[in-house]
């Protein structure tokens, strides 16, 4: 087989998957279609395709494809053939060597990490932007990953043997890296204020960004996912409520209900209902009134002409609108994320006394420890024990 024959079959196949990931874009990052349909095997596009129509997550199966495309490349990278199914006990062991390494130890023993060779051939194809060891929090999450699409092809794989448990429990109480939060800052109910203070005026942007703000935070810090792909369907009208509970002749504030459906943590059939109540519902009619939305996605594009594009926003899209809000309002950007706004509500929740079921139950948490963190957090800084030396 001559060398332009080899390219031209190479080139359909990627074009072939391609196009095969053209069905998933709702869901995976199609700005990257073409350096997937590099990465991933014929087998590994059947698979997510087949991922799609089970139960999983959107941000899941994001997330899935995201780390089975690194895995792809290290492995190439590494051993010089794609990602074998199932893997060998050996290549994880490689794989928590390659990611995991003390930067001081590096500096007596070259060898000790990944190889440079690897390193770069995953610069060159992008997938690799760090030059030091990789966060724990990142090699645990692709191990799962890993560990779950092996699972899901039926096959058992080495992410339960006491070696590699032990080598990663090991590497990680090594590692120097600290456990990183999603976004530096919680958005609490006083920055929400300064970004709610940006959106003050009768442009189109203006009124979606403020309806954004005000309902990810008030539904209970929603993920940017969940923002993204909410729909008209998908919310009800209720009752007013009294604006004080305790007075049933004080004046009533709007409500309405939110059916989240498929969430990280859950799926369709699950209750995923919460409430909103005065401003955010105010916020929410005024956009859809102003924008003729009755059915569909409810937060969408906008061209510079305030034309309102029939598409609906990315998660990405969420995200740099909150980051722009926050430099707008005079803060740092890079210190926001959109996941700001759910630590926020979490954060805000515990200043003012709200007891933690009832929270989790408007942020839709199943996991009692992680929103009891944010809990633990903002009891410290306003306890008497981090405020001897005032």
């Amino acid at each position: 087989m001559d060398d332009i024959t080899s390219r031209a079959l190479v080139s359909d196949r990627e074009t072939r998957r391609a196009l095969q990931l053209d069905a998933l874009s709702a869901i995976l990052p199609m700005e990257r279609r073409d350096r997937l349909a590099e990465l991933l095997t014929d087998n590994d596009v059947a698979m997510l395709k087949h991922l799609t129509r089970e139960a999983m997550g959107e941000n899941s199966l994001r997330a899935l494809a995201s780390d089975l495309a690194y895995l792809e490349a290290w492995a190439q990278a590494a051993t010089g053939a794609p990602l074998p199914w199932p893997a060998s006990e050996s290549l994880a062991l490689k794989f928590v060597a390659h990611h995991l390494w003390g930067p001081a130890r590096r500096e007596t023993d070259p060898q000790h990490g990944m190889p440079a060779d690897v390193a770069g051939a995953l610069r060159e194809s992008e997938m690799l932007r760090s030059a030091g060891p990789h966060a724990p929090s990142t090699v645990k999450r692709r191990l799962a990953s890993w560990g779950t699409l092996h699972r899901w092809k039926g096959q058992e794989g080495p992410f339960a043997s006491p070696s590699l448990r032990a080598a990663l429990r090991l590497a990680v109480r090594a590692s120097t890296q600290p456990r990183r939060r999603k976004s530096k800052r919680a958005v609490t109910r006083d920055v929400l204020e300064r970004l709610l203070t940006t959106c003050r005026s009768d442009r189109l942007v203006d009124t979606r960004d403020l309806a954004i703000l005000l309902l990810a935070f008030a539904s209970g810090g929603r993920r940017r996912s969940e923002v993204a792909r909410l729909r008209v369907e998908q919310i009800s009208n209720e009752p007013a409520v009294p604006l004080d509970p305790k007075k049933p002749h004080s004046p009533t504030l709007p409500c309405v209900a939110t059916q989240l459906g498929r969430t990280k943590t859950g799926d369709a059939s699950d209750e995923g209902r919460v409430l909103l109540v005065g401003p955010p519902v105010e916020a929410l009619h005024e956009w859809l009134l102003r924008a003729d939305i009755s059915q569909g996605p409810i937060f969408r594009a906008i061209d510079r002409w305030e034309a309102i594009e029939e598409r609906a926003l990315t998660p990405q899209s969420i995200n740099l609108i909150v980051k722009r809000r926050c430099a707008m309002a005079g803060l740092d950007a890079r210190e926001f994320s959109a996941h700001g706004l759910r630590a926020g509500y979490l954060t805000e929740a515990a200043r003012r006394g709200i007891a933690l079921p009832e929270a989790m139950q408007q942020s839709q948490h199943r996991s009692v420890q992680q929103a009891a963190s944010y809990y633990n957090e903002a009891e410290r800084s306003q306890g008497r024990a981090a405020r001897l030396g005032v």
